[in-house]
């Protein structure tokens, strides 16, 4: 749809809202606890595969794409293998994007209105039960890849999906087919082997729901191969070589807050709550909390070589009124060794 690229979105597309075979997929993991504790997914039952339900008289979903990568942030490679520095997933170094997003997305909904034909719709970013990487596919915007993001020939996935559930009866664009090949990269790289088959994820292996939306301990077998990610993890994608065509964001509001492309892991471990409060105002992390903000960098700082300036971070928490934390931190001291200076 013209209209939408003429708005500055990456990538329109539409789809229709039949859903019923994506639906069975869905439901298998689900059953399989493939989603660990985010319940929220398991809940609302066929309102994910049938919009209309969720949104009555919807006839037709618009699908879009927005680039997310920053213009000016530090390589992702280089601050991965830093012995110092922590790594926050690319999507989240800027301000929220369901804030941004969903702005966008009802200005072209008004727009849709007002240039083409008036219609009842509702908007949608990653916030309500929306199927919305199959929807995607099926408006054309890219095939699901082995990782289950979606990929497009011409951007890779690095960019966000949003959904406009319109009453209107549009025609569905030309679905893409996968381009993956023989290629598993990405299974191949995943520190924790989350990837467990093509196109099947077990979250609860995945570091970006360890340090995301899991809320207790994290499994001792995968504190080490979490390295120095305190939120998120990109390395399926940063290895995927269809990211090479990925193209920079051109919304200044992913560039990264707070030098969150390179902080040190000392610096934001001395952050007190109101300073993580205060700081992360309007970002995508704050809603992690303090608690499991100090628990993933806790876990981060037990992965770096041991300084006396990283065990002197780490015993100025021991004894924090949290459990959660002083167990994280508990084992990041242990893992301290010999001191380098």
């Amino acid at each position: 749809m013209q209209l939408g690229l003429e708005l500055g979105w990456a990538a329109v597309g539409i789809a229709d809202i039949a859903l019923e075979r994506e639906a069975e997929g869905y439901q298998a993991w689900i059953a399989a606890g493939h989603h660990g504790e985010m319940e929220y997914m398991a809940r609302h039952g066929s309102l994910r595969w049938q919009p209309d339900d969720l949104q009555p008289g919807t006839q037709s979903v618009i699908c879009v794409a927005l680039d997310y990568w920053p213009q000016r942030a530090a390589g992702a490679e280089a601050t991965l293998q830093s012995t110092d520095r922590a790594y926050v997933s690319r999507y989240a170094l800027g301000r929220d994007y369901h804030k941004v997003l969903r702005n966008k997305l009802q200005a072209f909904a008004e727009r849709i209105g007002e240039q083409i034909a008036a219609h009842d719709f509702r908007v949608f970013t990653d916030s309500a039960p929306v199927m919305e990487i199959p929807l995607a596919v099926k408006a054309g915007l890219g095939w699901r890849g082995k990782h289950t993001l979606l990929l497009n020939r011409e951007r890779g996935s690095l960019f966000f999906l949003g959904e406009i559930y319109t009453s209107l009866l549009l025609a569905q664009s030309a679905a893409q087919s996968s381009h993956c090949g023989s290629c598993a990269a990405c299974i191949d790289v995943c520190p924790t082997r989350a990837i467990t088959a093509p196109h099947r994820l077990d979250a609860r292996r995945c570091i970006s729901y360890l340090t995301i939306e899991h809320k207790g301990s994290i499994p001792e077998e995968f504190r080490k191969p979490i390295g120095n990610r305190i939120y998120g993890c990109d390395d399926c994608q940063l290895v995927c070589p269809w990211n090479k065509f990925a193209h920079k964001a051109t919304v200044p509001d992913f560039e990264p807050r707070n030098g969150l492309d390179s902080a040190a892991l000392i610096e934001l471990f001395a952050w007190t709550e109101a300073d993580f409060s205060e700081r992360l105002q309007g970002s995508p992390i704050r809603r992690i909390g303090h608690v499991r903000w100090l628990r993933n960098i806790a876990v981060a700082l037990g992965n770096v070589p041991a300084t006396q300036a990283t065990l002197q971070a780490l015993s100025s928490r021991s004894g924090h009124p949290d459990p959660l934390v002083r167990e994280h931190v508990a084992w990041a001291l242990a893992q301290g060794g010999n001191v380098a200076n």
